[in-house]
């Protein structure tokens, strides 16, 4: 009886870890307008919903670790080489921001870094995924049924 006990004790807690802080596509669509992203550098809010759904599913606390030991955060996957400081590996750190904070549910610093990323040389074809899977592509359906004030 206690084994049972402790294995529902554990799956609960894994099942709670695992929990994603997922972000409904139309509310990203608002925050994202809101945010000034709508014809940024040329990005459609289309193009930021196709890459954020490509990258994290809408998964606003999402981190993957890659092969060459950086990892990415949240829901655009920004890179720790580059953008942002995880204290496990050296950092570039172009966005001066903890990785942590990509993390957040408001969204702020991920915005200006993803905003950073894309002013710089290679705009959205920074994200490998965007280049597939969203570039050159009829993005429109992304923001069916939603309403922006």
């Amino acid at each position: 009886m206690m084994t049972r006990a402790l294995l529902i004790s554990l799956v609960s807690c894994l099942v709670t870890i695992s929990k994603a802080r997922l972000i409904n596509r139309c509310d990203l669509a608002k925050v994202l307008q809101q945010e000034d992203l709508d014809g940024f550098e040329g990005y459609s809010l289309t193009d930021w919903l196709c890459l954020a759904f490509v990258e994290s599913k809408f998964n606003i606390s999402k981190i993957n670790e890659n092969a060459d030991g950086s990892f990415d955060y949240g829901i655009f996957q920004i890179n720790s080489h580059y953008w942002c400081n995880d204290y496990r590996s050296h950092s570039e750190n172009i966005c001066r921001t903890e990785c942590q904070e990509l993390l957040r549910p408001n969204l702020l610093s991920t915005i200006h870094c993803a905003k950073k990323i894309v002013s710089g040389a290679g705009g959205m074809k920074n994200w490998v995924a965007w280049r597939i899977h969203c570039s050159g592509r009829p993005l429109s359906y992304w923001m069916t049924g939603c309403r922006l004030g």
